[in-house]
C-alpha cells in the first residue's frame, strides 16, 4: 500500500481510508485513486491488513461435517449473509472429529476472529477448549445446543417438531415407531427421542424405540442396512416408522424398496416412514418423504443477526439468549 500511495501521488492514510469506506473520502480523490487502481492493478491484501487491526472482520463459521446438507446450506446461508453485512466468512468444517473441531477453533484464535458461530457436536465436544474460546470470542451456537457456553444459542425447536409429526402420523394411520442411531453423532436425536415418547404418552399410545448399531455420518447406510434388518424381521409392531432425521429415512426408504416393501398411505402399502429436517433430496425420493421442515433462513439469520448486535456494540450479552423455531409439517407420499 505503501508503494501504491507513493506511485499514485496519494497519501498512505487516505488510500487505507478508501479501501475501508470508499465513501469516507472526497468523490475527487476517490476519483484519483480508483483511476490509479486501474493503472498500476493494485489490490490490497485484505488478509494482511485484517491481521494489522486489534479487531478484525472475519467471521468463522464452524459445522460438524458439510458434506451433510443440512449444514452446508445453514452454512450457505450465513456465508451470504456475512457477506452481505461486509464481513469476511471462513467456512470450516470438522469432518466429522470432535478433534477437529477444536483445531478449527484455534485456528480462528490465530486469525483474530472478529466472532464465531459454531454448530458444535455437543456431547462429543471437547467443552474446556468451547469454554476457553468463549471467554475470549463473541461465540453463537447454533443447531445443538450446550448448556451455558456461548453467549447464544440458535436452532429448532425439537419438542415441538417431533410432537406435530407424532400427533399428525397418530390422525392419519397407525401410531409411529420410532427408529434412531444407538450411538447418535448430534444432541439432537436425544431430544428427538424424548419428544418422541412424551408425545406418545400424551396420545395414549405406548412408544416403540428401535436403535441401529453404527456410528458417524454415514446415515443413509444405517439407514438402509440396519432399517432393512427391522423390516425383514417384521419387528416394527405398527406400519407407521418415524425416524430420527431424514438421511435415515433415506436409508429406510431404500431398504424397502429392495425388499418389495411399498411405502405410502393408500391401500396395498405395506408401511409408512416419515423423517425430520426436509433434507434437500426429501421431496426427490420415491416416494417423495414426509417430513418436519426447519427454518433454515431464520436460523441463519437470528445467529448471524446475535452475533453482529454483539460486534456492534462491543460487548457480551448481560445474559444467556436461546431462541427455537418451530417446524412445519410437510406432508408427502411416504406417510
Amino acid at each position: 500500500m505503501e508503494e501504491f500511495a507513493a506511485v499514485s501521488g496519494i497519501s498512505r492514510p487516505t488510500v487505507s481510508k478508501y479501501f475501508n469506506d470508499p465513501g469516507s473520502v472526497r468523490p475527487s480523490t476517490r476519483k484519483r485513486i480508483e483511476a490509479a487502481l486501474e493503472e498500476y492493478d493494485y489490490s490490497p491484501n485484505v488478509f494482511a491488513m485484517n491481521q494489522n487491526r486489534r479487531k478484525t472482520k472475519n467471521i468463522g463459521v464452524v459445522v460438524p461435517n458439510l458434506a451433510d446438507p443440512f449444514f452446508s446450506e445453514i452454512a450457505r446461508r450465513v456465508e451470504l449473509a456475512c457477506i452481505d453485512s461486509g464481513y469476511s466468512p471462513i467456512l470450516l468444517s470438522s469432518h466429522g472429529r470432535p478433534d477437529m473441531e477444536k483445531t478449527n477453533l484455534a485456528s480462528l484464535r490465530s486469525l483474530k476472529a472478529a466472532g464465531v458461530l459454531l454448530a458444535p457436536f455437543g456431547r462429543l465436544s471437547e467443552s474446556e477448549a468451547i469454554k476457553a474460546f468463549d471467554a475470549d470470542f463473541p461465540l453463537v451456537l447454533f443447531d445443538a445446543n450446550m448448556s451455558d457456553i456461548g453467549q447464544a444459542f440458535v436452532g429448532t425447536n425439537n419438542s415441538q417438531s417431533v410432537d406435530l409429526m407424532v400427533e399428525y402420523l397418530c390422525r392419519s394411520g397407525e401410531p409411529p415407531c420410532f427408529f434412531e442411531m444407538k450411538y447418535p453423532t448430534n444432541p439432537n436425536a436425544n431430544k428427538r427421542r424424548t419428544a418422541y415418547i412424551e408425545s406418545m404418552e400424551r396420545h395414549g399410545q405406548k412408544p416403540h424405540i428401535f436403535q441401529a448399531d453404527g456410528e458417524g455420518w454415514n446415515f443413509e447406510e444405517i439407514g438402509r442396512y440396519e432399517g432393512g434388518r427391522f423390516l425383514s424381521e417384521n419387528a416394527f409392531p405398527t406400519n407407521t416408522v418415524l425416524c430420527s432425521n431424514d438421511r435415515l429415512a433415506i436409508g429406510m426408504l431404500s431398504a424397502a424398496y429392495g425388499l418389495g416393501f411399498r411405502v405410502g398411505q393408500g391401500a396395498g402399502c405395506h408401511i409408512r416412514i416419515a423423517g425430520h429436517d426436509d433434507h434437500p433430496f426429501s421431496r426427490f425420493t420415491c416416494p417423495p418423504l414426509t417430513t418436519i421442515a426447519q427454518d433454515y433462513e431464520a436460523i441463519a439469520n437470528r445467529a448471524v443477526g446475535t452475533l453482529f448486535g454483539m460486534l456492534e456494540s462491543e460487548e457480551r450479552l448481560t445474559q444467556r439468549q436461546e431462541t427455537l423455531f418451530e417446524g412445519r409439517l410437510i406432508m408427502r407420499d411416504s406417510a
